[in-house]
């Protein structure tokens, strides 16, 4: 499959790094126009084509979906014009966006009833390093499928996971997700209190920074506690919140305990509600502090 035509959906903060790497490593790209993508003048002129129609990436030997979650999935897929009623036999999907796995077993379904072919490739890491080519990818499909698949996913990924059947990635980064997000909200949290007590950030950060504290999610949080730089967290409480409540949802699906996802998912719909929604969650120390909120006069 080396080399094919690939369709791209979704050029937001993730999937711009991801179409810019294929198109940049000689892979034929077509990508839908959306008010939702980045700026994709660097796209064009690597000679990535622009569409405004779903119909039009049934040309694509593969089509690689990178939207903000299973209702947006959906939509793509099934909806008014949707790709499942265009594309051709053996056109494999690529769901790299977060997604409950409940969905997208049935999607997978859906697309081999469609004559296409389906595989999860959850992302971990950021933006930086969506532009650079080295996401970490978490694979779910059968082993012929993704050794085929390889080639394309290693033109925007330096680790490769494969997880296990399709779902498998999916229930793999909400998993991931709930780790990485519960600790930069407890860390948040914690920092302030801190301040509320009097406590330096840069003694908070240095303790935890020697002690059990440290880890990614510190390494993420304390540039905003040090300098307030937002850089090293940009991901908004809103998609925080809604990756919690996946990360719920499965783990009511298969019946596993969730007392901390469900305070983890309260704290942080507390902010959401509370005009935060769109603040990156590496500020999140500030909007817990009441006397650090922005102020959104």
């Amino acid at each position: 499959m080396d080399k094919m035509t690939v369709g791209m959906v979704g050029v937001g903060l993730m999937g711009h790094g991801i179409a810019r790497n294929i198109a940049a490593k000689g892979w034929p790209l077509l990508f839908l126009d959306h008010p939702g993508n980045q700026p994709v003048g660097d796209l064009t002129a690597l000679g990535a084509r622009r569409v405004d129609r779903l119909e039009a990436l049934a040309e694509c030997r593969a089509v690689i979906l990178c939207l903000s979650g299973t209702p947006q999935v959906e939509e793509v897929l099934l909806g008014a014009g949707g790709l499942l009623a265009a594309i051709r036999p053996g056109t494999v999907i690529v769901d790299c966006s977060t997604a409950i796995p409940a969905s997208t077993l049935r999607l997978a379904g859906l697309t081999r009833e469609a004559g296409g072919e389906f595989m999860d490739a959850a992302m971990t890491r950021t933006p930086k390093e969506a532009e650079e080519g080295r996401l970490n990818l978490l694979v779910g499909a059968d082993g012929d499928l993704f050794n085929r698949m390889r080639p394309l996913l290693g033109t925007f990924a330096e680790n490769i996971f494969h997880a296990g059947d399709v779902g498998a990635g999916h229930t793999l980064k909400l998993l991931h997700n709930f780790v990485s997000i519960g600790c930069a909200t407890l860390i948040s949290e914690a920092a302030a209190c801190a301040r509320q007590a009097g406590i330096r950030d840069a003694t908070f950060v240095d303790v935890l920074s020697k002690g059990g504290g440290h880890g990614a999610a510190l390494d993420r949080i304390a540039p905003f506690l040090l300098s307030g730089d937002t850089s090293g967290m940009r991901f908004s409480v809103a998609n925080a919140a809604k990756d919690l409540s996946y990360y719920r949802q499965l783990s009511r699906d298969v019946g596993a305990a969730h007392d901390a996802a469900d305070g983890v998912g309260a704290a942080l719909d507390g902010l959401a509600q509370g005009g935060f929604a769109e603040s990156y969650l590496s500020e999140a120390a500030a909007l817990f502090s009441p006397q650090d909120k922005p102020s959104h006069d």
